[in-house]
């Protein structure tokens, strides 16, 4: 497969080796990742709460509250829960997204890294960024899957919880992990990873996209592709293609969350969609758009600007070569 776009015919390649990614890895990139997806978590974590609620809910089930809308969901989860069940799920959702995304930006860059040979003014085009988000999108879920899997079932806890079902509550995190490795095993810490193997073509959109109008802005204005741009231009082009991203891949994030939820039995992913089209029909995978749009686009800003500004501020400064002497 060619890079697209205004690419220099590179060629697309498989993951490269342990060995050879070791060595174009960037901690910065981590770290810088880590610290995006942190500060967006914690100032968006209950509207997340709130988007898993909804996708969850498929109004035949009386365990859980019904919600008629985004500020009835709020109001009445303050007057069951108080401000705390705005926060339900935090904890593994901070460890969730920081790590998600400081791995997905390390290994994103050490691939790419990889594949220009260094040189970051190589352009890719667009089929070699979503191959590259991909790979990254990969390595990154199989390490994080079972940290979502305890945030999907915390955001779940209801106060009216069913205590005849002790082994559906959980105290916190590590309860939780403890909890559903003993009752179900690895399988049940990985639930919910089929569709989100889906979800990689999410990262893969999104990435392709907010690269592609960076390499675009910067060509239009005649500069090197990886030349910094000004916090606006990185909340826009976040923004862009993160509503692109999000609006074509939400219905996998339903299938995932009701996949996890530990108030519903399906026999797998297959089963999921066929039931939630046999009773919802096509609205049933778009539950919980609306919040999670709300949610998403801002966090996305907050994460990529966040990222963009830490990375320069972490990255060692280029080396400059002493001119020589006579």
């Amino acid at each position: 497969m060619a890079g697209g776009g205004g690419g220099l015919g590179v060629t697309a390649a498989p993951l490269p080796p342990v060995t050879s990614l070791l060595k174009h890895v960037k901690y910065e990139h981590l770290i810088a990742g880590v610290t995006g997806g942190v500060t967006s978590t914690l100032i968006l974590h209950p509207l997340d709460l709130i988007k898993i609620r909804f996708a969850v809910n498929d109004g035949r089930s009386g365990t859980v509250p019904q919600y008629s809308g985004l500020r009835s969901a709020v109001v009445t989860i303050l007057r069951e829960e108080g401000f705390k069940g705005l926060y339900r799920g935090v904890t593994p959702n901070v460890w969730g997204s920081g790590s998600a995304w400081g791995f997905y930006f390390m290994f994103y860059n050490s691939i790419k890294t990889w594949v220009q040979g260094g040189n970051s003014k190589t352009p890719l085009g667009p089929s070699m960024h979503m191959l590259l988000a991909a790979q990254a999108g990969v390595l990154t879920l199989v390490m994080t899957n079972p940290v979502w899997v305890v945030k999907t079932r915390l955001c779940l806890q209801y106060s009216s919880s069913d205590p005849s079902h002790p082994s559906n509550n959980y105290a916190g995190m590590v309860d939780a992990l403890k909890k559903i490795y003993r009752l179900e095993g690895v399988r049940g810490l990985y639930k919910g990873f089929l569709p989100g193997m889906f979800g990689v073509s999410h990262g893969a959109i999104q990435f392709m996209a907010y690269e592609e109008m960076k390499t675009f802005y910067n060509q239009y204005r005649h500069l090197p592709i990886d030349n910094k741009l000004g916090t606006l231009e990185y909340l826009s082009f976040a923004a862009c293609s993160k509503l692109l991203a999000a609006t074509l891949t939400y219905p996998y994030q339903v299938v995932r969350a009701r996949l996890q939820d530990q108030h519903h039995t399906y026999q797998g992913a297959v089963d999921c969609i066929q039931r939630t089209w046999r009773f919802e029909g096509a609205r049933g995978f778009y539950k919980g758009l609306c919040p999670n749009l709300c949610r998403v686009v801002p966090a996305t800003m907050i994460t990529f600007v966040t990222y963009e500004n830490v990375w320069r501020m972490v990255s060692p400064p280029p080396r400059v070569t002493a001119p020589a002497t006579a």
